[in-house]
């Protein structure tokens, strides 16, 4: 199915306008620690008010459907700055993600042409909540589906895979 920029999307947004829109599928979670578990996963971008993107997430256990295993919000957008060596066809990203789990992620990366993948900068937490120390985040669209590969360092791992999933399109 072709998809088509929605009116109202900033120019600066194009590259990535492939996220914009809501989708869903199950997926697998899975860490050491961690029983691996089939998720229902569930990710929204919208546009925002000014030159970025609105982001919610929820991942649900479908295991114990009593309540999410995690839910998160932020913004993407494009940064204003290109940094050097960047490749012709990428555009420098920034995201900025909340979990009331206690922490506030600021993630650098690239995308463009159906791909994006960004990286941890800073993740900073209350005194509750657990120590990640990384995360890296993959997204491609692979003809209709939204193909996720998360990755965390966390509970002393390395980087590793946390979730992944192939999400389809929700018509809205």
């Amino acid at each position: 199915m072709p998809f088509l920029i929605p009116e109202g999307t900033p120019p600066e947004m194009y590259p990535v306008a492939f996220l914009l829109g809501s989708w869903r599928a199950v997926g697998e979670l899975k860490y050491p620690g961690i029983e691996a578990r089939p998720v229902e996963v569930s990710v929204r971008w919208a546009v925002g008010s000014g030159p970025y993107f609105k982001y919610e997430c929820s991942v649900a256990d479908l295991d114990d459907e009593s309540s999410p295993w995690s839910e998160e919000s932020g913004y993407w957008r494009i940064s204003p700055e290109r940094p050097d060596g960047l490749a012709e066809q990428l555009h420098p990203i920034e995201a900025m993600i909340a979990d009331p789990a206690g922490r506030v992620s600021v993630y650098v990366g690239a995308g463009g042409a159906g791909r994006v993948t960004v990286a941890s900068d800073v993740i900073a937490r209350t005194a509750s909540a657990a120590a990640v120390t990384a995360s890296q985040r993959m997204f491609g669209l692979v003809e209709d589906q939204l193909m996720w590969v998360w990755e965390l360092a966390a509970f002393d791992q390395p980087l590793q895979p946390y979730l992944s999933v192939a999400l389809d399109r929700v018509q809205e």
